[in-house]
């Protein structure tokens, strides 16, 4: 299994997404499109890597990742970006004021309990009835990333939410039909969530 820590994991992350044929054809273009539609408002964009959907969040928004060379892409992009341990001491770091939290292909990168943990982490910045998008690859996307740790599928994304004490909205294949993600590299489960109105006591 291999980390993403590292600066070859950035390096990869800048090389796959910023080719020079995928910026030609913005083949970015459904997938930004299709998370601006979500309408989450401010963002935590949790693992943002070097910063591909910040672009398509509100300019408030804040990106959040533990690989120290992919936060300095997404800084030079001229997003907002943080290393995990900037986060812990930022001025940003207030309880209750971001609308919406993305794990964008984040989940398949952990087991079970980290998963959880992670979620539930960064929930207490969500504001009551928040919601949280989730986004991870299907079958050929996730054989091709060796860092990638565990399958993530509508059930399992679902099953993640409710132990977090989400309520799940809905759930999608995109861009393609579920039996698409066999085949295409680039297809994925997505899930939207939502935060209870009040707190727990």
């Amino acid at each position: 299994m291999g980390d993403t820590r590292g600066d070859d994991y950035a390096a990869r992350l800048n090389r796959i997404q910023r080719a020079r044929w995928k910026e030609a054809l913005d083949v970015q273009a459904p997938y930004r499109w299709n998370l601006r539609r979500q309408s989450l408002g401010r963002t935590i964009d949790i693992g943002c890597g070097i910063g591909r959907n910040l672009e398509a969040l509100s300019p408030d928004s804040v990106g959040v990742d533990h690989n120290v060379a992919a936060v300095k892409e997404a800084r030079d992009r001229g997003f907002t970006a943080l290393t995990t341990d900037e986060w812990e001491l930022s001025d940003l770091r207030v309880p209750g004021s971001f609308d919406a939290l993305l794990f964008a292909h984040v989940i398949e990168h952990m087991d079970e309990p980290a998963a959880v943990a992670l979620v539930e982490d960064y929930l207490p910045y969500l504001k009551p009835g928040g919601q949280v998008f989730f986004i991870c690859p299907q079958e050929r996307g996730y054989a091709s990333d060796d860092t990638h740790v565990r399958f993530v599928d509508h059930d399992a994304l679902a099953d993640l939410s409710r132990t977090v004490g989400l309520e799940v909205l809905s759930t999608a294949s995109f861009p393609f039909p579920r039996w698409a993600g066999r085949a295409f590299l680039y297809n994925e489960f997505t899930l939207l969530a939502r935060a209870p109105m009040a707190r727990p006591s």
